[in-house]
């Protein structure tokens, strides 16, 4: 695959596809569904890139340190979804796995002017959370050009943090600055620079694999199963009861009453074994 055309990125360069608007509906969504298609490829190609970093994140979380992600726009927005979905998953504290975006939470649903553009901003945010050598920032960047990743990922690795980004385009600038960089090169997207496509299901991917794996090795997870999830509805509620009755072969009601008890999977199965 070409790095770039007139000197423009990957992410940048244009569409293998033209004439979008003279394409039937069927054509359009067969055109992206194959282009998508492309992204576990470029996914899988990283997975040395994505497990020598988790390795390590993993030993600093088992100390008490923290993953911050920095981002922007797309990239940013989905930093912050997946940090959200930690704690309710894993039943661990929401300040484990922190998103930052340029811009402030206002830019989750609207484009900030110029937020992505001071390179010292990232870092006076990470400052507010009395980071320490434990903790890790990761920065996403589909081009891996954005200043406000950028100059974090720098600031960071300058005090003596661990520092991952994740970008779609090959030897870009965030990498240059980045200890431990995740490149998944998924090619032009269908709509030439609109990078919330494959290069967001790409980025998308790479953070449910980080975090999901490192969760495990923290031993959030036991058999296949999500002992620690938060109670917060009644389908979560159903679904730990069942898991404590195949554990158990207690009731259903039983089963349910010993977890709204206790408050998790994991501390209803530890009290019923050690009654």
């Amino acid at each position: 695959m070409k790095e770039s055309i007139n000197n423009k990125s990957i992410t940048e360069s244009a569409s293998q596809f033209d004439h979008l608007e003279e394409m039937s509906v069927h054509e359009l969504l067969s055109n992206i569904n194959n282009e998508d298609a492309k992204v576990h490829i470029a996914v899988q190609k990283a997975i040395p890139q994505i497990e020598e970093l988790v390795e390590r994140i993993v030993i600093r979380m088992q100390k008490g340190g923290r993953i911050f992600y920095l981002g922007a726009g797309t990239s940013g927005r989905l930093g912050v979804l997946d940090a959200s979905e930690v704690p309710p998953t894993f039943g661990v504290p929401d300040n484990m796995v922190i998103g930052l975006i340029a811009g402030g939470d206002v830019a989750l649903r609207k484009a900030v002017e110029a937020a992505e553009d001071n390179p010292d901003k990232a870092w006076d945010e990470l400052l507010k959370y009395n980071i320490n050598s434990n903790d890790t920032v990761i920065g996403i960047a589909a081009s891996g050009t954005t200043p406000y990743v950028i100059g974090g990922i720098k600031h960071a690795r300058e005090h003596g943090l661990l520092t991952g980004c994740i970008t779609c385009n090959p030897q870009s600038k965030i990498a240059e600055v980045t200890e431990f960089p995740i490149e998944v090169i998924v090619g032009p997207e269908f709509i030439t620079g609109s990078t919330r496509l494959k290069s967001g299901t790409a980025q998308k991917m790479v953070l449910n694999m980080i975090t999901t794996t490192i969760m495990i090795k923290l031993g959030r997870i036991k058999g296949n199963k999500m002992i620690n999830m938060q109670l917060t509805n009644k389908k979560l509620v159903d679904r730990g009861s069942r898991m404590i009755m195949e554990e158990t072969h207690l009731s259903y009601e039983k089963s349910k009453e010993l977890l709204l008890k206790h408050g998790s999977v994991k501390n209803a199965i530890e009290a019923y074994k050690n009654r």
